[in-house]
């Protein structure tokens, strides 16, 4: 990425600071969802940053900063939201501290309508026990979705090789749940991929990834993993959950 081209991407962060329709959104989404299908990420996010300036954000869960980092590279200031539950691990909150104080980011964090106290005393003590899919909705989907009203589109960590659900992902979509422009810089990155732009740019990694925790979520709901295990198997371990809702 040139320095005119970051400088651009920059400066283009000032423009469209009024919402397009969905049926603008949409459009736009079908137009350039496969011209961006083999883009580099910068130019992904370049994009995304010129199309929508102050209506893009990023998303992050602290697992690592890579695609901060990225962001930050081509759009210094940009929004990065973290969605603190209330049952994060502490190395994600350090990761969180971290990332702000490095990076050239805007780190927003969200949090529920509820403190994990005032959830107990409503539905019960544990819900992520009793009911997990709504402790999820309660604790990231609903606040996620709240917290990107006044974006048209934002920028998640997904990558293809995660897992089989997420194999089809696209660059660039439309999450017809919350009305946005979805954007997935990474998609298309292998493990190797994310690996080796951690080593060449020292990027910050949470710590559990090196403890035996390849997937981070809630503490509640997250177990370490045996080597060679699906890295996502620790998420909610002994369930058939395999996603929060967010995705």
């Amino acid at each position: 990425m040139t320095a005119a081209t970051t400088r651009r991407a920059s400066e283009a962060r000032g423009t469209h600071t009024e919402g397009r329709s969905s049926e603008e959104l949409r459009e736009l989404v079908s137009h350039v969802g496969a011209e961006l299908e083999l883009a580099p990420a910068e130019h992904i996010i370049e994009w995304a940053v010129a199309t929508f300036g102050e209506r893009f954000c990023v998303t992050s869960s602290m697992g690592d900063a890579v695609l901060a980092h990225l962001a930050a590279k081509v759009a210094p200031g940009v929004d990065v939201v973290f969605l603190d539950t209330g049952y994060h691990f502490a190395e994600t909150i350090g990761t969180r501290d971290a990332v702000e104080a490095t990076l050239d980011v805007n780190l927003l964090t969200i949090t529920p309508k509820q403190t994990v106290a005032e959830q107990d005393e409503a539905h019960g003590k544990d819900l992520y026990k009793t009911d997990p899919d709504l402790c999820c909705q309660l604790r990231k989907v609903t606040p996620l979705a709240e917290s990107l009203a006044s974006y048209d589109a934002w920028a998640t960590g997904l990558r293809r090789a995660e897992t089989h659900n997420r194999v089809i992902a696209p660059v660039v979509g439309w999450d017809a749940r919350k009305g946005k422009v979805k954007v997935s810089p990474l998609a298309r990155w292998s493990d190797e991929q994310v690996e080796q732009y951690i080593a060449d740019n020292g990027v910050l990694v949470n710590p559990l990834v090196h403890d035996g925790y390849p997937s981070i979520g809630c503490w509640p709901c997250t177990r370490r993993v045996a080597p060679g295990d699906d890295p996502r198997s620790g998420r909610w371990a002994g369930t058939s959950k395999t996603e929060c809702g967010i995705h």
